[in-house]
């Protein structure tokens, strides 16, 4: 088999190269654009890609003041200026309510960085039962921000009122503490903007519910909406 031998010629080529790459690296502006074209590619990748689609505005809370679990008064006046997550539930569920609150404190977990101007409200849809001190034993057990995550009660038809009303969820009218047939309710978590205006409904049970629904928030309060 031949064997091939690089000529002189082919030497003195590739010792000219490695000298004038040494040169080339040696220098500090060639480090400089270095450095400058790899700041500059996020940056480009952030210019090309086009921006969010604004939410829509799927309709608007009238005015409602319910019962928080420390017994305060708790309604649209304190959620004004926040972005919110509504979520629906009642403690003697055994099925889907401790599901929909695990998702609720995953999503008050991943919220550190927008806590500012975020917030979460678990509306009882057992609220005869579902009493301030149910409901703060519930919080703790849950490990609810007391700052962070309220959970509302109140007279029945205050509570229905904003519910079906004001936040389109459907929810039954239990008769009595044993009736535990009507007590149905809507299972999405909804998002409302700053200004109590409802922004989307997000399937509670989706795998990718936290990370669509934190985006979105964030992307809201972003924009000041």
């Amino acid at each position: 088999m031949a064997v091939l031998v690089p000529t002189h010629a082919s030497a003195d080529r590739g010792a000219g190269l490695q000298r004038r790459l040494a040169s080339l690296v040696a220098r500090p502006r060639f480090w400089a654009l270095v450095v400058g074209v790899g700041l500059a590619i996020p940056v480009l990748g952030q210019v090309r890609r086009p921006p969010a689609a604004a939410l829509p505005v799927l309709g608007t809370l009238p005015d409602f003041r319910l019962v928080d679990q420390d017994g305060h008064p708790f309604g649209a006046a304190e959620l004004r200026g926040y972005v919110w997550v509504a979520g629906f539930i009642f403690t003697r569920c055994p099925t889907i309510c401790p599901a929909i609150t695990a998702r609720m404190a995953k999503i008050q977990h991943r919220a550190g960085g927008i806590e500012e101007g975020f917030r979460l409200v678990s509306f009882s849809v057992d609220p005869t039962y579902d009493t301030p001190a149910r409901l703060a034993a519930y919080a703790r057990e849950h490990k609810a921000s007391p700052r962070m995550w309220k959970m509302l009660t109140g007279p029945l038809d205050l509570v229905k009122g904003t519910v079906e009303d004001g936040l389109k969820i459907a929810m039954g009218t239990p008769a009595g503490e044993q009736d535990f047939a009507s007590l149905f309710h809507g299972t999405h978590l909804v998002l409302v903007d700053s200004e109590l205006r409802v922004r989307g409904y997000y399937d509670s049970a989706a795998a990718d519910v936290e990370d669509r629904l934190l985006q979105d928030a964030t992307m809201l309060i972003n924009r000041g909406r």
